[in-house]
């Protein structure tokens, strides 16, 4: 059993460094620098309080490593209302305004999504003031493009076993146990495996 989860990690690990797969579309938002030899894939619900609660965590583990690490933003919109919330996030990341949307959305978590009584009515209200077309936003939320792109993350998120939010994998590497400190130290470790520290040339 270890031997065939080893080689399973091996294969993910090898389709994280392809520039189109399941871990990488020409869509997805990065948050970080093109070129860092890091990335974390995380699987986003902006519904999910767990994302809302790890999303500054997450921001912090990439300011921290100083361009060695970015984040890549996968749609998953698993919770009732949230298939609204990641259409306007990526009609925002149309008009480059994708981050400062989601913090909003994220921030205002408990107006529009809250589990037992979810109101993704309120969504355009939420993001109001951000700067956001709305018009044009809500063209492109309603599009066909917007809509495919969001169905590609959920394919892929269903062909990586992503069965809950938020789901992260570092360069492929998925996070086996969930938490703050293991997502750190994951990264850590492919830190320090992809820059080579500590070895014999630093």
């Amino acid at each position: 059993m270890l031997f065939r989860s080893w080689l399973e990690e091996q294969r993910l690990v090898e389709l994280a460094a392809k520039p189109d797969s399941v871990f990488n579309r020409p869509h997805s938002p990065i948050y970080g620098p093109a070129d860092a030899k890091v990335r974390i894939v995380e699987f986003l619900d902006p519904a999910c309080e767990t994302c809302r609660a790890f999303y500054p965590l997450v921001k912090d583990i990439v300011d921290s490593h100083r361009g060695r690490v970015q984040l890549v933003v996968r749609y998953t919109p698993f919770h009732a209302g949230a298939d609204t919330a990641v259409a306007v996030m990526e009609a925002a990341r149309v008009q480059g305004l994708f981050w400062p949307v989601t913090q909003r959305l994220l921030r205002d978590q408990s107006t529009w999504g809250a589990d037992h009584n979810p109101r993704p009515d309120l969504i355009w209200d939420v993001v109001d003031g951000t700067g956001l077309n709305l018009r044009k936003a809500r063209e492109d939320a309603a599009s066909a493009s917007v809509r495919g792109r969001v169905e590609q993350d959920l394919a892929d998120a269903k062909a990586l076993g992503v069965t809950r939010t938020p789901g992260f994998f570092v360069n492929g590497r998925p996070l086996k146990r969930f938490g703050a400190d293991e997502l750190k130290e994951l990264v850590s470790d492919e830190v320090d495996r992809a820059y080579e520290i500590g070895r014999a040339h630093v």
